[in-house]
Order: structure tokens, then C-alpha cells, then sequence
């Protein structure tokens, strides 16, 4: 892989151990891949603070230092970790003191996490702890290169945002952090941007549920390909694009999509396809509507529900603005649990403009960091959970070993006042 005067000094170790660490790690990752260069990036979200019991043995053998070195930097020596060399967030992370005695969520993960946040922030890490970074001040321009990790986030970032990034994991994220670089292939080269399936919606899509369970088939019929979607779609909101694109990462494993005059790279169908050939559609109609609804709601047996889970994607303040007018006078059933998941900035503003209030008046938690999935825990004696997220009725049963009901918002809150689940599919718009 050819490398610049810059890139050599840095792999000589001429701005130290770890950024030699870093750099090695990336020719390696790059030589794997087949990518000729590495590019420059000024934007990366990776995870250093989420506690597991291989960070914890680590952080015992040698601190948080030790800890990155092994996990982020693929390096068993013992060194020193400087200040992150170009702007750097941690995405979501572990439950905080939040959850303490609403489930049993590790207090020793806690306080790991802490001390994990007071040393990386020492070296530049915002620790923004969000699945949405978009969402709270992260916003890279169309065409700007970024190191990403979470699919949600990163099919996003392709796609709705017109910025640059593969689907990184914690080591390369770890070495652009402390470098600025990261391979240039995959989504990083233009032309390996353009669409190559087409999904033709021939029923409408246009509630936040439709968003989601059409992102949900789009991403099972194309898995890993670049779809451009079109037909009968309502305009999107900036939510519905989050639920769509974390449900295309969830079913197949979709990073960037078009919508022909909505998606900054394709004013026109031809133009997401790069000017080549345009394939035929795959159709998405009723049926596969009803299919997919069935799909998801495969897994609720029962309908006594114990658990409401709400913002997955992290909630915007839009949404939280709609939970808090469904619940204004309300109190949730005595048998069940509602948590709703935000970024921490948004949760401020939540805060201030009453939201938060008018959720915990009614009985429920508006949570910061994490998610039930990523802190693997949920209430004490959850059986049956109900979400909006086709990512959490995907995820969460296998993950927590419990059943799930899918529906709309409406549907969520009405199971978490009355402890009843009632959802149905409602005819498309």
C-alpha cells in the first residue's frame, strides 16, 4: 500500500509508540483489504469506554492505556496513549448510575465506565455515548471521510448525510482516532457508492412504522448491496430516514442507500445508479407488507406486557415531544416498565422544556448512553417487551431470551397504560 512521507515517519515512530501502533495496524487492515492508500479523516466515532470483562482484565493488568493498546490498536506492548489526534466521539456505551435499582445491571460495569470516561476524555474523546452522534453536533459534510462505527449510524452517515465511511469496528476506529487516516476502499471510492438493486414500493409508505418495516425488507432482499428505493413514498422526516436505514443494517447489512430526489448523491434514479444500468425493480406490496409485519411480530406469544422500549435509534427531541403528549395525564399500567432512549444532550433539553417531566409523572424513565441490546438488561422479570424499533424486536429477543411485539407508537404506549398488547397492522395509507 503506498504510503506518504507523513504516513512513513508516523509508522517510524516519529510521534511515538502509539501512533506507530496505529499506523501498523492500518497497512495491515489496508494490505487485507486490498486498498492502494489511505485517505485523511477528521471525523471519527468509535467505543473505548464500554465496559466487558476483557476490558476489565486489562484495565487490572495495565489501566486504560493497556486496555486500548490491546483492543483498539491490536498491540500487546506496554505504552503510553497521547491525545487523540483528530476529533473523536465515543458512541453509545454501558447503562450509568441511571439504571441503578431499575434492573441488574452490573454497579462494577458502572464504575469501570466512569473511569474509562474521566481518561479518554483526558485525551480528547467527546464522549457524546450515542447510537446518533448526527443527532447531537456530529454532522460531516457531504463527501468528507469518516471512520464510523454502528450500522445505524454509518448507513446514515452514507446515505442521508452524503459523508464517507465503512462500517469500521473498534481497532481501526482506535487508529484513525491517534492517526487522521483510514484505508481508502469501500464506501470511501465513489464509484463503489453508486446503486446496484432497485426496491420499487408498490404500497405506500409513509408512517414511521412503514419506514421501518420497509427498511426491514429492503435490507433482507439486498443484504450487503446499495439499493435505490422508489414508488409509492411518502416524503421522509429526518426519524423515519433513521428507522429505515437502521432497519436495512438489521435484516441485511446495507451502509449507504439512494431515494432519487431525496438522498444528497441521487437527484435522479440514473444518477444512483452512476449513469449505468438501471436493474428491475423488486416489488414491495402488499404482501411482502404483511409479511414483514408478521416476521417481526414472530416472537409474542403473550399478550401481557411487562416492558415498553421506546428510542432505538436514540430518540430526537421531536419524538420524545410525541411520547410526552401521548403520556400528559396518563400513568402507566402497574405491571409494566417504560424506558425511552435519548442522547444525554438531547435529554438536557428534554429536561428543560418539560418532556422529561410529563414521562416520569406518567411513570416512566427517559434513559441516557445506552439500550437495553447494547448494556444486555432490561427490568427484573421481563418476559414480554413491545417496541416501535424493527432493530429491537430484531435484536432483542435473542439477545435477552424474551418476547417481542412490534407496532406503532400509539400501540406501545397504549400496552404500557394498560399492560395489554393490541396491536395490528393497519391498512397502508
Amino acid at each position: 500500500m503506498f504510503l506518504t512521507d507523513e504516513e512513513k515517519s508516523m509508522h517510524a515512530g516519529d510521534e511515538g509508540d502509539a501512533v506507530a501502533a496505529a499506523m501498523d495496524l492500518l497497512i495491515r487492515y489496508g494490505d487485507a483489504l486490498g486498498a492502494e492508500r489511505l485517505c485523511e479523516t477528521r471525523n471519527v466515532a468509535g467505543t473505548m469506554t464500554q465496559p466487558s470483562p476483557a476490558k476489565a482484565k486489562l484495565f487490572a493488568e495495565g489501566g486504560w492505556a493497556k486496555s486500548y493498546a490491546v483492543i483498539n490498536l491490536d498491540c500487546d506492548a506496554d505504552i503510553e496513549i497521547p491525545r487523540m489526534k483528530v476529533p473523536t466521539c465515543q458512541l453509545q456505551h454501558g447503562f450509568t448510575e441511571e439504571v441503578k435499582g431499575l434492573s441488574e445491571y452490573p454497579l462494577r460495569n458502572i464504575e469501570l465506565q466512569g473511569d474509562a470516561e474521566s481518561f479518554f476524555s483526558q485525551r480528547g474523546v467527546n464522549v457524546l455515548a450515542t447510537c446518533t452522534p448526527y443527532q447531537v453536533g456530529n454532522l460531516p459534510v457531504r463527501g468528507e471521510h469518516c471512520a464510523w462505527m454502528e450500522s445505524s449510524a454509518v448507513v446514515y452517515c452514507n446515505s442521508v448525510l452524503g459523508a464517507r465511511t465503512n462500517c469500521e469496528g473498534a481497532a481501526s476506529t482506535g487508529a484513525a482516532s491517534l492517526t487522521g487516516k483510514i484505508p481508502y476502499w469501500g464506501n470511501h471510492v465513489p464509484e463503489n457508492r453508486h446503486a446496484t438493486r432497485l426496491v420499487r414500493a408498490r404500497t405506500r409508505v409513509e408512517s414511521m412504522q412503514d419506514w421501518g418495516m420497509f427498511g426491514y425488507f429492503v435490507g433482507d432482499v439486498v443484504q450487503e448491496e446499495r439499493p435505490a428505493v422508489v414508488g409509492d413514498l411518502g416524503q421522509p422526516v429526518l426519524d423515519e430516514l433513521k428507522h429505515f436505514g437502521a432497519a436495512t443494517a438489521t435484516s441485511g447489512g446495507v451502509e449507504i442507500y439512494h431515494i432519487p430526489g431525496i438522498t444528497p448523491e441521487a437527484p435522479t434514479l440514473e444518477a444512483a445508479f452512476g449513469g449505468g444500468p438501471v436493474p428491475a425493480a423488486i416489488d414491495y406490496g402488499p404482501d411482502e407488507r404483511k409479511s414483514v409485519y408478521e416476521s417481526l411480530n414472530s416472537q409474542g406469544q403473550s399478550d401481557d406486557v411487562d416492558f415498553i422500549l421506546l428510542g432505538c435509534p436514540h430518540a430526537s427531541l421531536s419524538q420524545l415531544a410525541e411520547i410526552a403528549q401521548l403520556l400528559d395525564g396518563k400513568r402507566l399500567s402497574s405491571s409494566t416498565e417504560l424506558w425511552i432512549m435519548t442522547p444525554r444532550a438531547l435529554r438536557s433539553v428534554a429536561d428543560r422544556n418539560g418532556y422529561t417531566a410529563v414521562i416520569e409523572a406518567a411513570g416512566g424513565k427517559l434513559l441516557t448512553d445506552s439500550c437495553p441490546a447494547m448494556s444486555r438488561t432490561a427490568p427484573p422479570g421481563t418476559r414480554v417487551f413491545a417496541t416501535d424499533s424493527a432493530k429491537q424486536a430484531h435484536y432483542l429477543p435473542a439477545i435477552l431470551g424474551i418476547e417481542a411485539w412490534f407496532g406503532t407508537l400509539d400501540e406501545c404506549i397504549q400496552a404500557a397504560l394498560t399492560g395489554r398488547w393490541r396491536g395490528e397492522l393497519a391498512a397502508a395509507a
